[in-house]
């Protein structure tokens, strides 16, 4: 097991993770990965549905350590992903800022700023009710998705990006504020393999279109 980080998410982001688990995995899945990182605590007893943030770092680090001891790098990767956007299935969608935004009135605004208040939303989440301290920042062709300290990278050591789940998340968040759109979310820089900042970069153009459209 890593180290404590004394950053947490809230217990309620952390048991939408593990239902999202339960659900990609089934629960013998899910057992056999809290086994290997450790936290077998938590088998048949996730964490209560409550906003007190005890939820450390490190365990979420351990999980997708887990997933990747278990299944491969690329295996791992996958399952992440679909853990992630499983995450926001399972309650994220309607929590704090991302609440309403399947209301037609939102989904009535041009693609471009849905897709920029969904992805503020997210930070503001994070932002709020985690340790996970989110911002965006954009270009012409792109947003930034920039999370200081990342649950998923903590304590971590990789030749390579590690925060499967966030993508995943950062996924659904757009396909759900865009109203079933995909867009092309990579991680550009991550602490487990050196960077100063998990960095996500997010296209604005929907994939399989050649510009975003404006309604």
């Amino acid at each position: 097991m890593l180290e404590p980080s004394g950053l947490y998410y809230p217990n309620r982001i952390a048991r939408w993770f593990f239902l999202a688990m339960e659900d990609v995995m089934g629960k013998h899945g899910l057992n056999a990965v809290l086994g290997l990182a450790g936290l077998e605590a938590f088998m048949g007893n996730p964490p209560p549905d409550a906003l007190a943030r005890q939820f450390d770092f490190a365990y979420m680090a351990a999980l997708n350590q887990a997933l990747e001891d278990m299944y491969g790098p690329r295996g791992g990767r996958g399952m992440a992903l679909r853990i992630g956007r499983a995450t926001v299935s399972q309650g994220m969608k309607n929590f704090g800022a991302l609440a309403g935004m399947a209301d037609p009135a939102f989904q009535a605004l041009p693609l471009v700023k849905r897709q920029r208040i969904g992805l503020d939303a997210l930070a503001a989440v994070f932002s709020r009710f985690s340790d996970q301290v989110t911002s965006v920042s954009e270009t012409d062709s792109a947003y930034q998705l920039s999370v200081e300290i990342s649950p998923m990278a903590w304590g971590r050591n990789a030749d390579r990006p590690v925060c499967h789940a966030l993508v995943g998340i950062t996924q659904e968040v757009l396909s759900y504020a865009s109203g079933g759109y995909e867009f092309h979310v990579q991680e550009i820089a991550c602490r487990a393999a050196g960077g100063d900042q998990c960095v996500f970069k997010i296209n604005k153009t929907p994939i399989g279109q050649s510009q975003v459209r404006s309604t």
